[in-house]
């Protein structure tokens, strides 16, 4: 069930290592939709941290966190993805379950989000739609974001737990893929 008049606090740790004129995380600034951040110092105590190089994965466990101390996205290349996370991150740091990107730089690529989508997918799966669709509204692609994902998405939402989130997970690739893991 989604929070009314609610809105989760966004925040953008940016590497400065993108092209700015492509930078989903400066665009949603520009929208008043985040707030950048350039310095570790400014980051938020408490927040949840989206890391792809942590095991524990995001789930709707994590809501009372995120309702409390916002969520911090990363902005970085992927080729320098291991530079980008810093070991202060580590610790509330969670991993995104298995989507799709859509955006133009990585189409098609399972866990390869911008910023914009690994915000907006950490808000849907903790019962934020409302707020995660308000992200991507500013992207051409941003609708095509939820259509491709949507069993995903409400999967993981409707998960009791990050071993919940894991096993959903686990079907929908395997469904997807025909594979046995």
């Amino acid at each position: 069930m989604e929070e009314k008049k609610t809105n989760i606090k966004l925040y953008v740790y940016h590497e400065r290592q993108c092209d700015p004129k492509k930078c989903t995380a400066l665009k949603l600034h520009r929208h008043r939709k985040v707030k950048v951040i350039y310095s570790l110092k400014y980051v938020p105590k408490g927040a949840v941290i989206l890391n792809p190089l942590v095991s524990h994965v995001f789930s709707p466990l994590d809501k009372e966190l995120v309702l409390k101390s916002g969520i911090v996205a990363v902005d970085c290349s992927w080729k320098k993805i291991e530079e980008g996370f810093p070991k202060q991150f580590q610790k509330r740091g969670r991993i995104l379950p298995a989507l799709v990107a859509v955006n133009p730089v990585n189409y098609g690529k399972i866990g390869m989000l911008s910023t914009a989508e690994a915000l907006a997918a950490a808000l849907y799966v903790v019962g934020f739609e409302s707020q995660a669709r308000d992200v991507l509204s500013i992207f051409k692609w941003g609708e095509h974001f939820f259509e491709l994902n949507k069993a995903f998405l409400e999967a993981y939402r409707d998960s009791k737990s990050p071993e919940e989130v894991i096993e959903k997970q686990r079907e929908l690739l395997k469904e997807i893929y025909k594979l046995n893991i």
